[in-house]
């Protein structure tokens, strides 16, 4: 494992590494074995913090909550700013440093397993490109940061450990997720949140791409460029999505007949309706109401 900074420890600092016993565990069960934590910590204010690393044997991940750091990876180099992630694959050389003046606040994790590659491409790690991505201070993250960390006090209980690495998974895929909605935020002239927001409030009609982009005021070609980039469907496509979703809910809330279901959701021929939901669900609206019923 490639060693955590030797940077004095502040007062309400956590630095934590597993023991090499527990990693041998870890890399051995079929609940971990893909990706586990292999040190983690937090430093608040970290004045004089600086670490470079020619060798990097694991994965690192950190997360600047306050504050402004520097950081060079390959042939990268570049600021960390609060709301940044910097993400630092096995084998690429590193090196990064709180800043004098600001210096930053950071969460951080080391993690192996043999799935690791497979997370940093869904955290969207493309070598070559810069290893930092913005999400945004997200008190949801501390949170999993600070959850994440609460397997120091266990006493190296292996069942603490097995839920630390499940928890460092989801940590890795809510990140993706609000690397997403940070992404579609910054999009200059497209508010993603305002154009998902009108679909919802219209599952009743039947929308077309002209109304879509006329609410995110832009043309049909840029506005379906722009959703499918930031959200991996076409507008209709999802539009669609949310319409089925919403069917399922009315056929397992409810006493609804199919027909009503697919008038409420703005179909005039319920035929055409139970076949878009086939084609979406895998299944007929009778079978999925029977389905969940069981």
């Amino acid at each position: 494992m490639s060693a955590p900074s030797t940077w004095p420890l502040p007062t309400d600092g956590v630095r934590f590494l597993t023991p090499q016993f527990m990693l041998n565990k870890l890399a051995r069960h079929p609940l971990t074995r893909e990706c586990y934590p292999a040190a983690m910590g937090y430093y608040p204010q970290a004045r004089s913090h600086r670490v470079e690393r020619l060798r990097h044997d694991d994965n690192l991940m950190i997360y600047c909550v306050d504050g402004l750091g520097h950081a060079s990876a390959g042939g990268w180099s570049g600021r960390v700013t609060a709301g940044d992630i910097l993400l630092l694959p096995q084998g690429l050389d590193h090196s990064y440093r709180a800043d004098t003046s600001r210096p930053w606040s950071i969460y951080w994790v080391h993690y192996q397993g043999g799935g690791t590659a497979v997370f940093n491409q869904y955290l969207g790690y493309r070598e070559g490109r810069s290893p930092v991505t913005r999400v945004g201070v997200v008190p949801q993250l501390v949170a999993h940061y600070r959850g994440l960390l609460e397997v120091h006090r266990t006493g190296y209980n292996t069942r603490a450990f097995i839920n630390a690495a499940n928890q460092l998974r989801y940590l890795f895929t809510h990140t993706a997720l609000e690397m997403r909605r940070a992404r579609a935020s910054n999009q200059h002239g497209f508010n993603l949140e305002t154009v998902q927001s009108f679909m919802l409030e219209h599952l009743s009609q039947a929308l077309d791409l002209d109304t879509l982009a006329a609410t995110a005021k832009l043309s049909k070609y840029h506005f379906a460029s722009k959703y499918k980039a930031l959200t991996g469907y076409s507008p209709i496509k999802h539009f669609l999505n949310m319409k089925m979703e919403h069917a399922c809910h009315l056929l397992d809330s409810g006493d609804l007949s199919v027909k009503a279901v697919a008038g409420a959701l703005g179909y005039d021929d319920p035929l055409y309706f139970s076949r878009q939901f086939s084609r979406t669900i895998g299944m007929s609206p009778r079978a999925y109401r029977n389905s969940v019923r069981k």
